[in-house]
């Protein structure tokens, strides 16, 4: 099951100054000039984005700072948004996803918390948007309102790394969250990512309100954790819905490469540590079997396994807009390590590597979304950062 396949592509991939043009793929086999525009810029480690279909604005996490702000794509303005909760901005910690509930009622957040030990874990929480935007507006200025915790990962950690922290929702409006594996280094069947009695290394489902479904695969399961949708999961930070069949697809971090793409089964284990394509940092050494030499695990879509220099995947949406009516259905990702926005070409479950975007400009890719105006916009993850948007040439 494990694939990794290159599509190579017509156009050289390149970019110049913002708001010139780059010339590379379109679909995997035709060619797409591109502009790339800056909407924003000075931003402090931008983490999550997500479109208000009220007015086309986007939200946009800090993570070290802990602001959410409203940015008009039109003009660059920012907003900062009040009633955000505190985080904990240690290390990887901080306010890291965004994302609207369905029928853009709720603004839901995740975010690294401490308890008073000084450990820390992730937390999911919702408020309702006042003023500037969403169906909520009351006229109480930016802010969030009703503010309420919906579900707290368990154990807290004595780490301040590996959060996971990617949320959106299904076609029935059922909530996904991604939870990282903390750092823990023993790799073997003992890792907290193959103990179900623990939210740690998992994909959480649940319903728009944080309750559990009754129809979770572990439910019934006394020696699980009722919200588990999945595990065996390193650090995932990328989450998507596929515009076409509802699926949920997921990018997750592997240790020296490994990186992953993978499609979300109910009560599937996708094998970290005990099943993996990476290896170890330093030592180069294998980490687990092959995902092909265990038949209780899920392989990925696509990866990156040992030696392949995988990109460090972290935010991704697939393209549903019109302004590229070639890309549609392709899965963009952005690339931490590599330093460029990821193209994969889906088609059903066959997925390939096209040429990246952005690759020249040696800038971290948190994460990506895709405007109602058919944009593609980028989030550079760095202390000076913009938000970018990839439109076609005119």
């Amino acid at each position: 099951m494990w694939r990794r396949s290159y599509l190579s592509a017509v156009g050289a991939v390149g970019i110049g100054a913002v708001g010139g043009c780059l010339g590379g793929p379109a679909g995997g086999s035709d060619r797409s000039e591109l502009t790339v525009e800056t909407v924003v810029e000075g931003l402090t480690h931008p983490w999550g984005l997500a479109v208000d279909d009220a007015d086309e604005s986007l939200l946009v996490t800090e993570r070290d700072t802990g602001r959410l702000l409203r940015v008009d794509p039109a003009d660059g303005t920012t907003t900062e948004i009040g009633g955000v909760p505190a985080v904990d901005t240690a290390g990887q910690g901080g306010l890291l996803d965004v994302t609207w509930g369905p029928n853009q009622e709720w603004i839901y957040l995740t975010y690294a918390v401490a308890n008073e030990a000084g450990e820390t874990t992730t937390r999911l929480g919702r408020g309702r948007l006042a003023g500037g935007g969403g169906e909520s507006d009351e006229g109480d200025g930016d802010r969030l309102t009703a503010f309420e915790q919906l579900y707290t990962a368990e154990p807290f950690v004595d780490d301040n790394g590996h959060y996971g922290s990617r949320v959106g929702f299904d076609t029935d409006g059922y909530l996904y969250m991604t939870v990282g594996d903390r750092q823990f280094k023993n790799f073997g069947p003992d890792h907290v990512a193959q103990d179900r009695t623990n939210d740690l290394g998992t994909t959480l489902r649940l319903r728009p309100d944080g309750s559990i479904p009754d129809d979770n695969p572990f439910v019934d399961d006394a020696e699980a954790r009722d919200a588990i949708y999945s595990y065996g999961h390193r650090n995932a930070q990328g989450l998507d819905r596929h515009p076409e069949t509802g699926e949920i697809w997921e990018s997750e971090f592997g240790e020296s490469d490994g990186d992953e793409i993978n499609v979300i089964e109910r009560g599937g284990n996708y094998g970290w540590p005990v099943a993996d394509e990476g290896c170890t940092y330093g030592t180069g050494q294998p980490i687990g079997v092959s995902h092909d030499d265990r038949e209780d695990v899920i392989a990925p879509v696509f990866g990156w396994p040992c030696g392949e220099d995988g990109p460090a995947p972290s935010g991704m949406t697939f393209y549903d807009g019109d302004a590229f009516p070639e890309w549609q259905g392709d899965l963009f990702v952005g690339g931490l390590v590599t330093q460029r926005v990821v193209h994969l070409v889906v088609d059903g479950d066959d997925v390939r590597e096209a040429e990246p975007l952005l690759a020249d400009r040696q800038q971290r890719i948190r994460d990506v979304t895709v405007g109602l105006d058919g944009a593609l916009y980028v989030a550079v993850d760095a202390g000076d950062a913009p938000i970018l948007r990839l439109l076609p040439a005119a």
